[in-house]
């Protein structure tokens, strides 16, 4: 674990003055920051400077990250995900009151969104891993294939006695788009235990919770990466006790006979998800804001805007591939205007 004092906008938004439409950008002050690897990554727990107690308690958010991890990864034979893989299609398996409870969450959005957020295709992402490392694509006859014995649809649940049974064998439970949300909450839940209203949570490269304010803004400044260039920043967003995720192929990608595939999936389909260039989602939880940035990269501009207008909690920005040129037109949903900033 290491520990560094700098501005906060080190990690998220190079600091600048004047957003295009001429107000005022808000600025990042000075912070402490923690960092270690959890599922893969490196996390970040993000404090206004403060008394010493603060690098103890973020130090303990990212034992309870660890903890999520080792309940979620398919990396670890040992694991309860791992172990339901394993066992789930021959019997009805007990599982702790945690994973039922986080189960439920995933059926819960799985069903919202028609199943374009879906946890149990790992048999799936497998087969484009297999493909991808054969510099191949799979054939349509594989993927249904892989279909036939994915889904959440597929996944019996008793919480009452808090087990689960698959009903295909083969099917595989994969977190990967929902696993890092959730971790993120679990810390900042331990965090705000321990009475630290202002804090930042951030798990990998696209997912963050923001909690209290931050040099004397109502919130902390997130600058959002533009998706055509990563190296530059089309937005900075002011967020407070709200999560933050986003989505997009731009960097994770292949390439075969010339097609460009993302490695993001539909799972209604099986084959990469096309249509919107980048999604950020803004929601009450990481858990959801995980999943769903996720689920509109595949449901496309209409259905999520669809799904915003449905779900007032949830503010989206979603960016479509440019028509004409290189600019960039957001659609910018249930999230308000005055903590939004463009660049000019």
């Amino acid at each position: 674990m290491q520990k560094e004092i700098r501005r906060a906008g080190d990690e998220f938004a190079d600091v600048f003055e004047e957003s295009g439409a001429g107000r005022t950008t808000p600025l990042a002050g000075d912070t402490v920051r923690l960092e270690t690897k959890a599922m893969g990554c490196s996390w970040f727990v993000i404090m206004n400077p403060g008394p010493p107690r603060q690098v103890m308690v973020a130090s303990d958010a990212f034992d309870v990250v660890r903890d999520a991890e080792q309940m979620l990864t398919i990396y670890r034979e040992d694991s309860e995900t791992s172990r339901l893989n394993k066992d789930a299609a021959s019997s009805w398996q007990t599982v702790s009151e945690e994973l039922q409870k986080f189960l439920q969450t995933c059926q819960r959005i799985f069903d919202a969104t028609g199943g374009a957020f879906d946890p149990a295709v790992g048999a799936l992402i497998n087969l484009w891993k297999q493909a991808r490392e054969e510099s191949r694509i799979p054939s349509q006859g594989e993927i249904e294939e892989a279909l036939a014995i994915s889904g959440m649809s597929l996944v019996l649940q008793e919480p009452e006695k808090q087990r689960v049974k698959f009903d295909q064998d083969g099917l595989l439970l994969d977190f990967a788009s929902i696993g890092k949300g959730y971790g993120i909450d679990q810390a900042a839940e331990h965090i705000r235990q321990e009475e630290i209203d202002s804090f930042l949570v951030h798990g990998g490269q696209s997912s963050l919770y923001a909690a209290g304010e931050h040099q004397g803004h109502d919130g902390w400044p997130i600058g959002l990466k533009n998706p055509l260039f990563t190296e530059k920043r089309y937005a900075t967003i002011l967020l407070k006790d709200v999560a933050m995720s986003t989505s997009g192929s731009n960097i994770q990608y292949f390439r075969y006979e010339g097609k460009r595939y993302g490695h993001l999936l539909d799972p209604r389909t099986g084959w990469p998800a096309e249509g919107l260039l980048s999604v950020t989602v803004i929601a009450p939880t990481a858990t959801e804001a995980d999943a769903l940035s996720t689920a509109f990269y595949a449901m496309g501009l209409d259905n999520s805007v669809q799904y915003c207008d449905d779900h007032s909690r949830i503010g989206a920005i979603l960016i479509s591939a440019p028509t004409q040129g290189r600019v960039l037109e957001p659609v910018v949903k249930n999230f308000p205007s005055d903590r939004l900033f463009f660049e000019s």
